[in-house]
């Protein structure tokens, strides 16, 4: 029987670009249309559904990978933050579903912010179907219920790993820091070896050293300049410069203007450059409005990040290393 990868809350393909890139594929579950359809234009299997509605019963032994990034934005100081108020009622819907009992409904209702209980549907899935690893992602605020995942896990034969990641470490070019959770039932799991680091490192007797930051002139082409994160905005503003990462893009992102050094003409940036800066290729299919399309851009797990992560749940078998033999 062929056993797949189901990706929760699959977006425009973050996780399905990662997997791509180290020989997988995995069926997407995503409710947004405008994702589905730019992950139907990239190639990605998708099936159209509410992920808190989805039965699992259909997929108990046909998973080997689980792979969940529920929306963030009740937790995301990004957002309104209104989650913050809904997380005791996580950590009970957690507990209740490590206890068999589904209380998800009631619990749903009591929440301030209405999505923030699907932070517990990966946790559902996972004690149904039991696959054989689970790869998760959120914003740093969800790393202790991510903890309180990885202690129900590690109760029924997991070896756990929590923690945060900053995607500038992986060559990714975005100060972008996530939590992650990385479970396995087959071996021990332990996060990706950083690539690069904020300064570049000498040549040692082990190797050489990690290379430097990929900055935003690297993979844009672009000259010295600014990003002004308020666009035309003329108070309440920021900047940083182009010579270093962007700084963790957002929906909001489609503001971003781009000036010159001095006194040059300021540009919007486009969906492709956020793309791109997202770790996407520049011909990734962006379905939807510009809007919908930033938000899609600004959700995702940037691509590279996914398949440094995915190589170290993975069984040996199936590494980056033995596909590329």
């Amino acid at each position: 029987m062929n056993r797949h990868i189901i990706d929760l809350f699959a977006g425009p393909g973050g996780w399905s670009e990662g997997l791509r890139r180290i020989g997988h594929t995995d069926i997407g579950l995503e409710l947004d249309a405008a994702a589905c359809a730019t992950r139907a234009a990239a190639g990605h299997h998708t099936i159209r559904t509410d992920v808190a509605a989805y039965p699992t019963a259909p997929l108990v032994g046909k998973v080997s990978g689980l792979i969940g990034s529920s929306p963030c934005q009740p937790f995301s100081t990004a957002g309104l933050g209104a989650g913050t108020d809904d997380i005791a009622l996580c950590h009970q819907g957690l507990d209740d579903l490590a206890a068999g009992h589904d209380t998800r409904a009631a619990l749903r209702s009591a929440c301030a912010a209405p999505h923030s209980l699907l932070a517990v549907e990966p946790m559902r899935y996972a004690l149904d179907i039991r696959p054989d690893w689970i790869a998760l992602e959120e914003v740093p605020s969800v790393e202790p219920l991510f903890a309180h995942k990885a202690r129900i896990l590690h109760d029924i034969g997991y070896s756990t790993w929590v923690g945060v990641l900053n995607a500038a470490d992986y060559g990714i070019p975005q100060t972008r820091r996530r939590a992650f959770l990385l479970a396995s039932t087959t071996h021990q799991v332990a996060p990706p070896e950083a690539t690069h680091a904020k300064a570049p490192e000498p040549e040692s007797l082990f190797g050489p050293g990690r290379a430097a930051w990929t900055t935003m002139a690297d993979v844009l082409d672009l000259t010295s300049g600014d990003v002004i994160t308020r666009g035309e905005h003329t108070a309440g503003g920021n900047r940083f410069t182009t010579a270093g990462p962007a700084w963790a893009l957002t929906g909001r992102a489609r503001s971003w203007k781009l000036a010159a050094t001095g006194s040059g003409p300021e540009r919007e940036l486009s969906t492709v450059e956020a793309g791109i800066l997202q770790d996407f290729p520049a011909d990734h299919p962006w379905a939807g409005s510009r809007t919908k399309q930033f938000e899609q851009i600004g959700n995702a797990v940037p691509p590279g990040l996914a398949a440094a992560v995915l190589g170290t749940v993975l069984e040996p078998a199936h590494s980056t290393l033995a596909v590329a033999a």
